[in-house]
């Protein structure tokens, strides 16, 4: 009997009808079975749960012998249905004796069968089972055969996944199986703790929408909801980017590719025509992307899984509506997510999460920016994060130790509810601090500044006890948009970041863009290292009309106020002097123009290459201040990616090599008289803070949450006292230095809250 079309959907009816029965998970498994070995007509059809160590334990089966069921155990990566579980993917096998993998189970009874075709029960990404049929005779199973035992093993994931082992062995009662707690580790993007059930970003298909009961309904639904993806990203192809030059467009032209293949279209049609729903079909091919990207280790392959993953999601939203979107709680909920790009993350702004979780942690790094704006407790770059965590899960996020805990036990909970008292009693202390100087018991007095990127960063600005805003990102505006913001858009965001201000001074950075900032609108030629290629400044004064528009902006945003400007990544003094010249006139263009001019303009660099620390000379006399980039600088100085896990963390900004060369850029401005400053993430903490004093800096800007933990430390600060002992200890370190520092600190009774 020919395997066909209308078998299948009648399959999928009969399936529906027996995952909507009350009763046993055992008796209904069986029944799943029989179903399955009839349909297909194979001699067997098995279904086997993945354990907690990888083992594969037989649950159910139609054709082996029945005392098997429970008792028959295979080792990780056993045999042929552990090879399809180490692979996540399909395996038809003609004679499966014959194979090197196979592995024979005399319990079982499986002597007189040759044909195996295996597939793996996925969820989430991960293998929790596989489904296997039989036959005796030897025979290629073909490719539709495949296919529709694929799509059969995504209708028993829901159920599979809740099996309880022991309780099959103990008379087949439907208790569930529970999940372990488990412990994941990431890298902290935003301190803070938070508790609650996760919320999956990632569209969910619930069980209850797996069936279509209108075949001809669903695929003209699938065909709109395609139509309407390729539409979508058509309009992003054609932005007019005649502004920015004939760059290339590969990146984009291959995801649209990916989009118009009708190959997908195909396969996602065949689901709808097996009876699934279309969001079940694509939901299926979701999985399947997500398997192999597990597995996947060829970097352009992984980029290709990605980009088919983002699709499949886009289909499902669309699909979906509003109900494809996260329900947050109003009471507890942690957004949990693969990626997550700073225009999403707005999106929950005003929704109440109490923490935000990240997988990845390189795609994820603007996001971050967007996360300490809201303040919300973060973590990133937690390895295997989604294929862990279901839908509801409670979960404990420590984003001070950088530790997520998914199911906590009672423990852990009462462990969580103290360290919340702590921080309480910490923050509390720290508010006391807010209108008091960041001033040293012995009279210094620094200034302690705001990063910003957003308008909603200005807000706690006065919560915070800034003095200003020493860093506002303004190529932010640029990546939560999809098109490029109009030069009216631009003005309006620098003058209500300026009244925000209340006159207090905002040093904007021009646009930062490449490298790690991919803009959607621009559509960058990938390169091998981004972080030293076509970026920053070196962008900017290659776009001339971009960057123009944008120093027009901030001329008429800032009207008659005073003006002060920053250029990023500054390599050689040429780069600053064509900046600077392009910046003023556009300040002679509007006093043309308009009759007003800015009451001054302060025009500055930053420093983020080890090249420039040398150009000081030069720079002295055009450059108004210098502001040391701390992220980018550090990458350099030390060769270490920031955005790689693995070098990030390895070299401390705390150390001898690196607080040498501060003390030299130090040295050598106010040897050139140029007034300097200092930001990104390494100023925020209070260790590193107190060292960048301890050099002679006496402006350092960071995030809202830093400020509170920096001033109490300078005020606990006798600077006069600590500078000699600290600079004695850079000239003779030990071996560990940090600790070298933080014991000075302790005996010159400097508050740290970190280490």
């Amino acid at each position: 009997m020919p395997y066909n079309l209308p078998a299948t959907r009648l399959l999928m009816n009969r399936l529906r009808q027996v995952m909507a029965e009350e009763g046993e998970t055992r008796s209904r498994l069986d029944k799943v079975v029989r179903l399955i070995a009839s349909t297909m007509v194979a001699d067997v059809c098995s279904i086997y749960l993945r354990l907690q160590d990888g083992g594969l334990l037989l649950i159910a089966t139609e054709g082996l012998k029945a005392d098997a069921v429970a008792a028959t155990r295979l080792t990780a990566n056993e045999g042929l249905v552990g090879l399809v579980a180490r692979r996540a993917e399909p395996m038809a096998i003609q004679d499966a004796p014959r194979h090197p993998s196979f592995s024979y189970r005399p319990e079982t009874g499986e002597d007189p069968f040759h044909a195996f075709l295996g597939v793996p029960i996925l969820r989430g990404g991960r293998v929790i089972g596989v489904l296997t049929v039989q036959n005796r005779t030897e025979r290629a199973y073909d490719d539709e055969e495949v296919d529709n035992l694929q799509t059969i093993a995504m209708v028993l994931a829901e159920i599979v996944d809740r099996i309880n082992p022991d309780a099959l062995n103990n008379g087949g009662t439907d208790e569930k199986r529970e999940r372990n707690t488990a412990s994941l580790e990431g890298r902290v993007f935003c301190e803070g703790l938070g508790y609650g059930r996760a919320v999956l970003h990632d569209p969910v298909v619930p069980a209850a929408k797996f069936f279509a009961a209108d075949q001809v309904t669903e695929s003209h639904r699938l065909s709109e909801g395609m139509a309407e993806l390729k539409a979508s990203i058509d309009r992003m192809m054609s932005l007019d980017g005649a502004a920015l030059g004939e760059d290339p467009r590969d990146v984009m032209e291959t995801y649209r590719l990916l989009a118009h293949d009708p190959s997908w279209a195909e396969k996602l049609q065949e689901g709808v025509k097996s009876g699934l729903s279309a969001e079940a079909s694509v939901d299926r091919a979701r999985r399947e992307h997500r398997a192999r990207l597990q597995s996947a280790r060829d970097p352009y392959l992984r980029e290709r899984l990605h980009d088919l993953e983002d699709l499949d999601n886009r289909l499902l939203r669309i699909l979906g509506g509003e109900e494809g979107k996260p329900q947050i709680s109003e009471e507890r909920s942690v957004l949990v997510a693969r990626r997550l790009g700073p225009a999403e993350l707005l999106e929950y702004s005003n929704t109440g999460l109490r923490a935000i979780l990240m997988e990845e942690a390189a795609a994820s790094s603007h996001a971050a920016i967007v996360a300490r704006a809201l303040g919300i407790p973060t973590l990133g770059g937690i390895k295997g994060l989604t294929t862990r965590i279901d839908q509801g899960d409670w979960v404990i996020v420590d984003a001070e130790e950088g530790t997520l805990h998914i199911r906590p036990d009672d423990s852990l909970y009462d462990a969580y509810k103290g360290r919340v008292s702590l921080r309480s009693e910490r923050q509390a202390a720290y508010a006391a601090l807010k209108d008091l100087p960041a001033r040293t018991k012995d009279g210094t007095d620094v200034s302690l500044m705001l990063n910003a990127g957003l308008e909603l960063d200005l807000d706690m600005m006065k919560q915070a006890g800034a003095d200003g805003v020493g860093l506002f990102r303004t190529e932010f505006q640029f990546l939560v948009s999809e098109s490029l913001p109009r030069v009216n858009d631009q003005i309006e965001l620098y003058k209500t970041v300026l009244d925000k201000a209340e006159g207090k001074p905002v040093v904007f950075r021009t646009v930062d863009l490449g490298g790690d900032k991919v803009l959607p609108a621009l559509n960058l030629q990938r390169e091998e290292n981004p972080a030293l290629g076509w970026r920053s400044i070196r962008f900017a004064l290659d776009h001339k009309g971009l960057f123009r528009r944008q120093l027009r902006a901030l001329v008429r945003a800032a009207g008659d106020r005073p003006l002060t400007v920053m250029f990023p990544m500054v390599t050689v003094v040429s780069e600053f002097e064509e900046a600077r010249d392009l910046l003023m006139k556009e300040v002679e263009w509007s006093a043309q123009r308009t009759g007003r001019t800015p009451a001054k303009v302060e025009v500055g660099v930053m420093l983020e290459t080890p090249a420039l620390a040398y150009g000081l000379k030069e720079l002295a006399g055009k450059a108004s201040f210098l502001s040391v980039g701390t992220n980018d600088l550090m990458q350099f100085f030390f060769a270490a990616d920031r955005m790689t896990p693995h070098v990030s963390e390895r070299y401390d900004l705390v150390s001898p090599s690196g607080l040498r060369f501060l003390k030299e850029v130090s040295d050598s401005c106010k040897t050139h008289g140029i007034r300097m400053s200092a930001c990104g993430e390494a100023t925020g903490t209070p260790l590193s803070a107190l060292c960048f004093v301890a050099l002679g800096f006496t402006a350092l800007s960071m995030s809202a949450g830093s400020i509170g933990p920096v001033k109490q430390m300078i005020r606990s600060l006798d600077l006069q006292a600590f500078q000699p002992d600290f600079l004695a200890a850079l000239d003779a370190p030990e071996q560990d230095f940090r600790n070298q520092v933080l014991a000075l600190a302790a005996d010159h009774g400097i508050e740290l809250s970190d280490g």
